[in-house]
């Protein structure tokens, strides 16, 4: 029997902060081997950050990560490290991009052996293709007594038993289980995903199971862009049963004590002290925490600004900015109308007290009359529509962004997905900003996760008046949403129906929805494509999000 101590380094590195990521290793390093252990594995690309996207096309940042991993690797002594890398290989018959997705094995200083990914991902948020060419073997590395299956990422995503259509022909896990792998390793990068959270630790433990070998998935965490990475790295004996988990959205050192001959693996602590798994809500409320936060400090803010209408949208990103930033870093902002109700001014300054916010009120009567006087010779025989409506938006948007530009401030746009699929906001206007913090949250999972937040403070921030009033934009007068769109509850399935799982008109109306409003939903959908063209990055929570994950035409004449 051979019984090892694994370290499993769940990072948050900094896309192209070579030094600070450098200190994380070291730091991580130096806590692995006090902790005894003889195996420290870090995540995908760890060393460049992930994604690195088309910086890899720059001849200096892949020399700049390959002489950070040279820096590094001889600082790495006393244990066996594995840790990613963007490869460069020269090869006098190669077609194609000659930069590899790699990990290198360091074995007490020494870089013994590289290893590169075998399978791409190109689908949803991946375009791997465009950078990387895929190994065509895999190969065993061996270092400290231990003969390891080194997979990166997807190469754990293709078994033939788990899923009922593959996207590969290859399976690299069963290549290096043939070639003698006594413990699989998987450094990852895997974003967060509402249905992933069950569904990867299902796949990775039927992957210990059908091997019958020990699993360590090392996951990266923290926000990147669009992107939040999960963490919740993971030790899965050789029977499927996990023994040891990393921490759900936070930095994370996880040590556990594996056991080679037999396939069990003793967690280095009682299983019964791991952490309890959040609800989805609860993991939902701080991917967009984690996400924001990330987001505002790697672009160099730390201040955000929100209009406060009243509503549930920006009270529920109010409260997202406040976990992320702190209360005294978030300024509340409301800009009536003439039509906005007494009882959204009311909700707005309700919520920025109990946030314990900066509060200001800011009239766009003024502005908003001076551009009706200017436009009148213009408008003149023409009645008043969306136009004028349109007008108080981008008005808000103006002075929400000259605050932005005066103090500095990061503008967070309210706008959900719901609204975002149908076109239910305005260009320059509500979705001025640079970052849409809940774009990515449909409006019946906005109140859920209200809920959340309340229930987390014993229902003392978003006011109950908030949440239970019927949803309006108060651009005219007694409007409500339900004026021009399906009650909520209908609109979010049929738009789950088509931008999550790619629907149809007959197979939305065969699921039982009405036929005229899938008709219309369809229309709204494809005919706001170029909104969400310009639209600020959002955060990525559901399987597809509006953003670099679906590539749709804006102009086509596809009316299915």
């Amino acid at each position: 029997m051979k019984t090892i101590r694994v370290a499993l380094a769940q990072l948050n590195p900094t896309v192209g902060d070579f030094a600070g990521t450098l200190r994380a290793i070291r730091e991580a390093h130096a806590r692995a081997l006090a902790a005894g252990a003889q195996l420290c594995v870090y995540p995908e690309l760890t060393i460049p950050g992930y994604p690195p996207r088309d910086l890899v096309e720059r001849e200096g940042f892949v020399r700049a990560n390959r002489a950070a991993l040279d820096e590094l690797a001889p600082t790495l002594r006393g244990l066996v490290s594995i840790v990613g890398f963007v490869d460069r290989v020269e090869e006098d018959d190669a077609v194609g991009p000659t930069l590899r997705n790699a990990a290198a094995v360091i074995d007490d200083g020494t870089i013994t052996s590289i290893h590169h990914k075998s399978l791409l991902p190109t689908y949803d948020v991946f375009d791997e293709g465009r950078w990387f060419a895929p190994t065509s073997s895999v190969s065993v590395a061996r270092a400290g007594g231990l003969c390891i299956g080194v997979t990166i990422c997807e190469d754990m995503w293709n078994d033939s038993d788990f899923w009922p259509h593959r996207r590969y022909a290859g399976d690299p896990v069963t290549e290096l289980v043939a070639q003698g792998a006594e413990l699989l390793v998987n450094l990852s990068a895997s974003p967060f995903e509402l249905g992933k959270r069950a569904l990867r630790p299902r796949m990775l433990a039927a992957q210990a199971r059908k091997h019958h070998r020990p699993l360590v998935f090392v996951n990266q965490v923290g926000g990147q862009d669009d992107l939040v990475f999960d963490g919740h790295s993971l030790v899965i004996d050789a029977d499927g049963e996990v023994r040891a988990r990393g921490g759900e959205l936070v930095e994370d050192l996880v040590i556990a004590d594996i056991e080679i001959v037999t396939g069990n693996v003793t967690p280095a602590i009682a299983p019964a002290t791991l952490a309890p798994l959040a609800s989805d809500v609860q993991a939902a409320l701080e991917a967009l925490t984690v996400g924001t936060r990330d987001y505002a400090r790697r672009c160099g803010f730390s201040r955000a600004v929100i209009g406060l209408s009243g509503g549930i949208d920006s009270a529920l990103v109010a409260c997202v900015a406040v976990r992320a930033l702190g209360a005294a870093n978030v300024w509340g902002v409301s800009l009536p109308s003439r039509y906005s109700s007494q009882h959204s001014l009311d909700d707005a300054r309700h919520l920025a007290a109990n946030l314990g916010i900066r509060y200001d009120v800011l009239p766009i009567e003024g502005p908003f009359r001076a551009y009706l006087e200017a436009l009148a010779p213009a408008f003149d025989g023409k009645p008043a529509d969306a136009t004028e409506e349109n007008l108080q938006a981008r008005i808000r948007g103006a002075l929400l962004m000259a605050l932005s530009n005066k103090h500095g401030h990061l503008v967070l746009s309210t706008g959900n997905k719901s609204e975002l699929a149908v076109g239910y906001c305005t260009l320059y206007g509500d979705m001025c900003g640079g970052l849409a913090v809940i774009s990515d949250v449909p409006k019946t999972m906005v109140y859920r996760l209200a809920e959340e937040v309340n229930r987390e403070r014993d229902g003392a921030i978003i006011p109950r008046s908030t949440i239970d009033k019927p949803p309006s934009a108060e651009l005219r007068p007694d409007q409500t949403d339900q004026d021009t769109l399906p009650p909520y509850g209908i609109l979010d399935a049929i738009l789950e129906g088509i931008v999550e799982r790619g629907l149809d008109t007959q197979a939305l109306i065969a699921e039982g929805h009405d036929a005229k409003i899938v008709a219309d939903v369809l229309r709204m959908v494809r005919v706001n494509e170029h909104k969400r063209r310009q639209a600020a990055i959002g955060i990525k929570l559901t399987s597809k999000a509006f953003g670099p994950g679906r590539r749709l035409p804006v102009a086509h004449g596809w009316r299915g």
